[in-house]
């Protein structure tokens, strides 16, 4: 999966360096420069059509018309290519999570300043050097969860993650298995 985003941000970065839009623009051309297989995708070959033409600032209604469907087709095409871009993203850092070596949940009602001591001690029993003082931390923490943290309290269960290079991921856990 990681190879999905990195080639998801190789596909952007590709489709944003082919140069100016023109109608004379090869999407299946510019598909194959960046790699792109719908058999290894969760995006089908029209919705890869759809982005790259979107990356490239066409309007859906152009798209529409060069693809010889209507602007609410396309539309529909783009919202679920995006939904599906934005599901492998979930799924890569579900895997990400799995295989942290250092894992510390983290449960609602945490006060936030009590967080770095348990993350230093998960991360000194898997022998992992941590990248972040406390402060930092606490706010990359912070941060990244975003509105489960509620003034120094922890208002939504959370799993602090860290990678064996001591990069701190952050995931909030659902009440559902």
């Amino acid at each position: 999966m990681a190879t999905l985003l990195l080639a998801h941000d190789s596909f952007r970065h590709a489709v944003q360096e082919v140069g100016v839009v023109t109608d004379d623009l090869d999407v299946s051309e510019l598909l194959r420069t960046v790699g792109f297989d719908a058999a290894h995708s969760v995006l089908t070959d029209r919705q890869a059509q759809v982005l790259a033409m979107r990356e490239r600032d066409f309007t859906q209604a152009a798209i529409a018309d060069r693809l010889g469907t209507s602007r609410a087709n396309i539309a529909s095409i783009e919202a679920s290519a995006r939904e599906n871009v934005e599901k492998a993203r979930e799924t890569v850092e579900f895997v990400h999570a799995l295989r942290a070596p250092a894992q510390v949940s983290i449960l609602e009602g945490t006060d936030l300043y009590d967080v770095p001591g348990k993350v230093f001690a998960a991360c000194d029993d898997a022998d992992i050097k941590v990248n972040y003082t406390a402060p930092e931390l606490m706010k990359r923490i912070s941060d990244a969860a975003e509105d489960a943290i509620e003034g120094r309290e922890v208002s939504e269960n959370l799993l602090v993650s860290v990678t064996t290079e001591g990069t701190i991921k952050i995931r909030r856990q659902s009440g559902e298995t």
